[in-house]
């Protein structure tokens, strides 16, 4: 699919209510309201502390497509993609979805885990991460998800989540912006008729993204975890493709990636939509550079701690208040770094800082920083890129 189009779709759909890093349920609810009077919408029953699921009905398709986002509370930025997606689908003036809702059937939970993003966090309401629960279903929200898989039998599943600001494309100075992953069915992560045919998928989506953000697309790490959702969805001959929405530089709120998630679904559906799966192509998956843990949010480069050389690593931590998301900025590592890369970088012109939890002088004139070092607090908001 060429970049105008896809370009033009999402400026046309984006849902202009949906901004930033924080978005729950209340946020969605006016969406839902509002879409009730076009597509099916079906309460699947509520969350460990009674917040509503709902699943999305679009289309009356053949091949059955189940997605689902926040299963992880803090990882929003698919569900703001999915939001502009249904949008684009909705539009009865739109051929191209049309034809899309013509041979698939898309069932949708825009939230799985609405008490995890209601308190922006990874876990579930009873602090347990939903994505370990798929054997046991100890949480409502895991029964709930099981539930619909069983009952429907989707042809492809696609499990949206979001990624740390530390993944890179393989060891390089390339942020992972989007990683994709076809879950292991096993413990020798054996190349099954089900993970070719998600395979196949993630590499079209691979090569449209690619004219948008060359070399910043990654594969995430497929060890073998039954606990984990589209682990046990692919033991069980069900492709599953896991999105990664990662870092784009400077977007800490997430909206360029927004872009490329919501470019990304497009193209794989439209594929869905166009192709008998049988997993060609499959093999450009292994093309894609597997993820590496490359970055930190800041480098301060060069600077002298006991006389010697050394670079400072300052990593954001992610702290809701007052309904929304700040970037606390902590020091994590005082060391050479040369083999690591910030998405921002000072140059610290071998200015000196002292030990005993001591900062001294570190940034250029007018900067400002906010740390911790050993959870001592210090000095003055340091604004992010």
């Amino acid at each position: 699919m060429d970049t105008k189009k896809l370009l033009e779709l999402f400026s046309t759909y984006r849902e202009s209510s949906l901004s930033g890093r924080y978005i729950h349920l209340q946020h969605i609810s006016p969406i839902l309201d509002n879409l009730s009077s076009k597509v099916d919408i079906e309460l699947l029953g509520a969350s460990e502390n009674n917040a509503p699921i709902h699943l999305i009905k679009l289309g009356n398709g053949k091949k059955k497509l189940l997605f689902w986002s926040q299963m992880h509370g803090n990882e929003s930025t698919t569900t703001k993609a999915v939001l502009d997606f249904i949008n684009m689908l909705t539009d009865d003036s739109n051929e191209f979805s049309k034809n899309i809702l013509a041979s698939c059937t898309l069932y949708i939970i825009p939230i799985l885990s609405p008490d995890g993003a209601k308190a922006y966090t990874r876990l579930n309401y009873n602090q347990v991460d939903l994505n370990r629960d798929a054997q046991d279903k100890t949480q409502k929200e895991s029964i709930i998800l099981n539930n619909i898989i069983h009952k429907i039998r989707p042809d492809v599943a696609f499990n949206l989540h979001g990624q740390r600001t530390i993944f890179s494309v393989g060891e390089t100075d390339f942020s992972a912006t989007v990683s994709f992953l076809s879950p292991a069915g096993d413990k020798e992560r054996t190349v099954t008729p089900c993970r070719k045919m998600a395979m196949g998928i993630i590499t079209e989506m691979n090569l449209v993204l690619q004219k948008f953000i060359p070399n910043s697309i990654g594969r995430y790490d497929d060890g073998f975890n039954i606990n984990c959702v589209g682990d046990t969805l692919s033991d069980i001959g069900i492709p599953t493709i896991l999105f990664e929405a990662g870092h784009y530089a400077g977007d800490y709120d997430r909206e360029e990636t927004r872009a490329y998630i919501f470019y990304a679904l497009v193209t794989a559906v439209r594929y869905i939509s166009d192709k008998n799966l049988a997993g060609d192509g499959y093999e450009g998956y292994f093309d894609i550079p597997e993820n590496g843990k490359c970055f930190y949010d800041i480098i301060i480069r060069d600077v002298i701690l006991d006389k010697n050389n050394v670079d400072i690593a300052i990593q954001y931590t992610e702290e809701l208040c007052e309904n929304d998301i700040k970037f606390i900025p902590k020091i994590v590592k005082i060391e050479d770094l040369r083999k690591f890369y910030g998405h921002r970088e000072i140059i610290g012109n071998k200015r000196t800082i002292y030990n005993e939890n001591v900062t001294v002088e570190v940034l250029p004139e007018n900067e400002l920083l906010k740390f911790r070092l050993n959870d001592e607090l210090f000095s003055t908001e340091l604004r992010k890129s």
